[in-house]
């Protein structure tokens, strides 16, 4: 491969990891890059798993042997196999030494870890590239070829070592992508999820629901006595009472298989499930009540629940099951509901989508509700709704 070839190789393979948006795709672009440009007949990417003390494939690409798969679920090795990662180029490395890939072959000698892969895999020789991420092997990018083929040479190696440091940029980019995506969806107090994430999770399950009928659940909570918490006690406590609820909700969301679990703000929380029935997550947010009175500190949850299960008429939009599951909670709490209270329960004339239906003033959304009369049914109901 002349030198234009492989420079184009170079931006190719860069390009493919930087488009990729999961490890796998980034795993698979780096190897099937480094394949192509190394004119290999199989590559694999592995990543050295420290606190389990081995090598774990990613992905395998290219001509695969009986028993590879492009995707392994848990093909890996004993790190003491392959002392080279691990004792003889870290020695290089704490000298000032950069990492350098080298060639093995099928004739080399017995007793080699690698030799003996190559002859039971039937292939004529590699070229194993460590990669370093952060000045510590991160793991290796290997290219094999097959019996018949010319042997890697050295400046094959050396070539190598350059798309491994390519790679390494690239799982670099990757990480900090992962980490930005990570906190753009994610609360950073209580480690769920949040809004965003949410809203964005709700309207692709809509699309599944209006598709093929999928139940769709969200469950509103709202931890009571917070404020007091604050005030009592200082902001510190209160954002703990907000984690410890954060780890009751991801525990007892956990009973809804695919379920989020987010914090949507302040002292405000929901669980979003997707094709489970109503009555099950209803089980699942009274467990949440249950358990969120017996914490120390707070007052307890008030919780309402909005779901496609029940009588709640037309599923207009996104925005429209919330708003019928902070209506429920808001029933919930000014009713001091030890349960949650669901949406549509209540018949023709039921209270919380009388609520929901009110139009909403001009600006946010939220606690909407306590500024607004209640329609509908009768005045001494009306009453308990009244801040």
């Amino acid at each position: 491969m002349g030198e234009d070839s492989r420079l184009r190789a170079v931006v190719e393979l860069a390009q493919r990891m930087a488009a990729a948006q999961a490890l796998p795709e980034v795993a698979h672009a780096a190897a099937e890059g480094a394949r192509r440009a190394l004119g290999g007949a199989f590559a694999a990417l592995s990543a050295w798993e420290r606190e389990r003390g081995r090598l774990r494939v990613l992905v395998n690409t290219g001509e695969l042997a009986p028993g590879e798969e492009p995707y392994p679920e848990d093909e890996s090795y004993p790190v003491h196999d392959f002392p080279e990662i691990t004792e003889f180029l870290h020695e290089r490395w704490t000298r000032g030494a950069e990492p350098r890939a080298w060639v093995e072959t099928a004739a080399g000698p017995r007793g080699s870890r690698r030799v003996a892969v190559l002859r039971r895999r039937g292939r004529g020789c590699c070229v194993v590239a460590p990669i370093v991420l952060h000045g510590r092997a991160w793991g290796e990018l290997y290219v094999a070829r097959g019996p018949g083929a010319a042997p890697f040479e050295r400046e094959d190696a050396d070539f190598a070592s350059v798309l491994a440091s390519v790679v390494a940029a690239g799982l670099v980019q990757y990480e900090r992508l992962a980490e930005a995506r990570r906190l753009a969806f994610t609360d950073p107090l209580t480690g769920l999820a949040n809004r965003r994430a949410v809203e964005i999770r709700l309207d692709e399950a809509l699309e599944r629901h209006r598709a093929t009928g999928e139940v769709v659940s969200l469950v509103v909570c709202d931890v009571n006595g917070l404020k007091k918490v604050n005030d009592t006690f200082g902001h510190a406590t209160g954002d703990r009472l907000l984690e410890r609820f954060g780890s009751v909700l991801s525990r007892c969301g956990a009973a809804l298989p695919g379920a989020l679990a987010a914090r949507l703000g302040g002292d405000e929380f929901c669980l979003l499930a997707v094709g489970v029935d109503a009555a099950t997550v209803e089980r699942a947010a009274g467990e949440v009540c249950r358990r969120a009175a017996d914490l120390e500190l707070g007052e307890g949850v008030a919780c309402g629940i909005a779901t496609t299960g029940e009588a709640i008429g037309p599923l207009r939009s996104a925005r429209w099951l919330f708003r019928l599951a902070d209506a429920a909670q808001y029933r919930a709490k000014a009713a001091r509901s030890p349960v949650p209270v669901v949406a549509g329960r209540g018949g023709a004339h039921d209270v919380v989508v009388a609520m929901a239906d009110v139009p909403a003033p001009e600006g946010p959304e939220r606690r909407a509700f306590r500024a607004r009369p209640v329609p509908g049914p009768p005045a001494d109901d009306d009453n308990r709704f009244t801040p």
